[in-house]
């Protein structure tokens, strides 16, 4: 059985989600504040973390940052009584691979945990890939230019590998929307293209004439190694 972490705070739900996901084939384990989750997921890195925001002790943003930096490959899914965009950029921003909004069933939250578990299968390859100046490693998050070493936000590092696994294919907006991000409703598509924009000012020797980052007009862009 696959052990996934449960960090949250409200014990009455440990009962129906053991129920569920443990007819599904996983083991549960729980914690109840922020400081027990960062502990147990330490002692034990879990195969995913299901994550409440408002946690005591420490806040589950600072939870899913620590476990970011430690972890990188290890899928989180936020759960929050709120449903503000705002709030879902900045889990975005952290790492978070999926959001599910109080209240919800047990089988509700199955089922995206099985969603997230697909959409990342497909990325285990490709832990380390160079190309032009630029070497990196997904598994550690690393990304050097030149030998040097260039910071890479969780989201950014997403996209650099959704485009590693999609060489030469011109990829929209809203498929990089739905594959990276995995959010339902995000606000609007130019989000993609202020990524890119980022991406471009780290990775390209000229952001403004880019090489490898190529935009398809009318149609979205294209990685060229």
């Amino acid at each position: 059985m696959e052990r996934m972490l449960v960090i949250e705070d409200d014990r009455s739900l440990y009962q129906p989600l053991q129920h569920v996901f443990e007819a599904d084939g996983f083991r549960l384990e729980f914690a109840a504040d922020g400081a027990a989750g960062i502990e147990a997921f330490r002692n034990r890195v879990p195969a995913l973390v299901v994550l409440d925001l408002k946690l005591p002790k420490i806040h589950g943003r600072e939870v899913c940052r620590t476990i970011r930096s430690e972890a990188p490959s290890v899928p989180v899914i936020v759960l929050s009584a709120m449903a503000d965009e705002v709030e879902k950029v900045l889990l975005l921003e952290l790492g978070a691979d999926d959001y599910v909004t109080k209240p919800f069933s047990p089988r509700e939250l199955l089922a995206r945990v099985h969603t997230v578990r697909r959409r990342l299968q497909g990325v285990k390859e490709f832990e380390q890939y160079s190309f032009g100046n630029i070497a990196v490693d997904f598994s550690r998050m690393v990304l050097r230019r030149d030998g040097e070493e260039v910071a890479l936000t969780p989201q950014e590092f997403k996209i650099l590998r959704y485009f590693v696994h999609n060489i030469e294919r011109v990829i929209s907006r809203e498929e990089l929307l739905n594959q990276v991000w995995g959010f339902n409703c995000y606000p609007s598509t130019r989000t993609v293209d202020n990524h890119l924009v980022k991406l471009r000012q780290k990775i390209e020797m000229d952001a403004a004439n880019p090489r490898h980052f190529k935009t398809v007009h009318g149609a979205g862009y294209k990685f060229v190694p």
